[in-house]
């Protein structure tokens, strides 16, 4: 797995929690909540790399 796959699996994972803890995601909705937020980590980290 790619260092760029892990960092944006972790930032998720903490984001999720966060949200569960706070109950804004609830367990029938954790499928359409975790594909967002992995969508938009993925493309934030994507949008911010440093072209060559």
């Amino acid at each position: 797995m790619k260092r760029e796959e892990e960092l944006v699996l972790n930032i998720t994972r903490e984001i999720v929690v966060k949200f569960i803890e706070r109950e804004k995601i609830s367990v029938n909705s954790f499928g359409d909540g975790w594909k967002n937020i992995y969508r938009t980590v993925r493309n934030s980290l994507s949008e911010s790399e440093p072209e060559d």
